[in-house]
């Protein structure tokens, strides 16, 4: 299903949502559609277009700080569904430094690679597998948690409300 990004009254973005349950906040008045979707839905007596983004008509108070969990789809949302080594589809996790020496699982140290390069790399460095990383991994940005809301992948529409700030 699709995903609206839903923004406090102060742009500010608070969560995704699926598009049926952003198309029902406009229509209960509690949001306005700030960016479409370019479909449109129908019902027996109404024709719907389908929001991709949505400004709430109050403000909410929203926790200071949301911590990203280190998970599978947000490494993979993180690093673009892309390999660190070769650039190729991703398709599973890796740790650059490996934990059998003494590699933490943590945001620096995990990457999203193909199968050929995880083989590749084994229980060794980059350095010492021959490979190298295209960018070193890093903690997420603020709105880092959207990945973990909407998949691998953002909605192009919703890039202005996500200035990238740390």
């Amino acid at each position: 299903m699709t995903k609206a990004l839903v923004l406090n009254a102060t742009f500010e973005p608070l969560s995704v949502v699926s598009c049926r349950r952003a198309l029902v906040l406009v229509w209960r008045d509690r949001a306005t559609v700030v960016e479409e979707r370019g479909e449109v839905w129908h019902s027996a007596d109404h024709t719907f277009v389908v929001p991709s983004v949505v400004r709430l008509n109050y403000y909410v108070k929203a926790p200071f700080r949301r911590s990203v969990p280190l998970t599978r789809r947000a490494v993979f949302g993180r690093d673009e569904n892309l390999c660190q080594y070769c650039g190729a589809t991703a398709e599973s996790l890796d740790h650059v430094v490996p934990r059998s020496r003494g590699g933490a699982h943590t945001w620096d140290n995990v990457v999203a690679c193909c199968r050929r390069c995880n083989i590749k790399k084994g229980n060794r460095l980059p350095t010492e597998a021959g490979i190298v990383l295209l960018r070193s991994p890093r903690s997420p940005w603020r709105f880092g948690w959207i990945y973990t809301s909407s998949g691998y992948r953002v909605d192009p529409a919703w890039q202005p409300y996500l200035a990238y700030s740390a």
